[in-house]
């Protein structure tokens, strides 16, 4: 029937066609392997801090487990939350801020999980000003993703300003009611929360040092 929609009893995955994908796709994509085990799994993003090097080097072992990770949480996360309630959100970690950047600095310029990165650096950011996280998890993700080759930071010739963010921030699919909700950590690693209750300050002061990096 049109416009129905069923559950998957299993999924087929051929691992191989990866060799085919440029080294900087295959980069991109790791940004999400990584959020995983930010958002739920803490055990799956310390065997990342252990075996990124192989996933760059496309070791078919390593590509297949962090692959059938990846399905096993999402798959987990969406059988608990098919109507989209608010434990799907989760997912959407670092893409509030990454849509932003993706949007506001163009089409092309920046692959989607390399915006992903950046809004994943900037979201732990605002966790750890606000409080909910040690600096050393902080840190520990920009490693990883430093370790995967993706950007952390924005780079000198980017167009955002803390305007274009605001103004792209308050389009995200994700505001209700005219209210911004964020995915932020929260706690040990493998811990968040989706949320309107934040500190607008601390999320303003998250920008300003992004951006303040663009000029120095």
């Amino acid at each position: 029937m049109i416009g129905a929609f069923h559950q998957p009893q299993c999924v087929f995955i051929d691992t191989s066609v990866l060799v085919t994908l440029p080294d900087r796709e295959l980069k991109s994509g790791l940004s999400e392997v990584v959020k995983y085990g930010l958002i739920r799994d803490a055990p799956f993003f310390e065997w990342q801090e252990e075996n990124m090097d192989k996933l760059l080097r496309r070791d078919a072992e390593a590509t297949r487990y962090a692959i059938k990770r990846s399905c096993e949480n999402k798959a987990e996360v969406v059988q608990a939350d098919e109507k989209e309630a608010g434990m799907r959100a989760t997912l959407n970690l670092g893409h509030t801020f990454g849509h932003a950047i993706e949007n506001g600095s163009g089409y092309g310029y920046w692959l989607h999980g390399e915006g992903v990165s950046i809004g994943t650096v900037m979201a732990a950011r605002m966790s750890e000003r606000m409080g909910w996280i040690e600096s050393g998890l902080r840190e520990r993700i920009v490693r990883i993703l430093e370790k995967a080759d993706l950007p952390v930071k924005l780079p000198k010739d980017s167009p955002m300003t803390v305007e274009t963010f605001n103004k792209l921030m308050s389009l995200d699919k994700k505001v209700a009611d005219g209210q911004l909700r964020l995915i932020l950590l929260k706690g040990e690693l493998g811990s968040c929360v989706f949320t309107g209750d934040f500190d607008v300050d601390a999320l303003q002061a998250t920008i300003e040092e992004f951006v303040k990096d663009i000029r120095a």
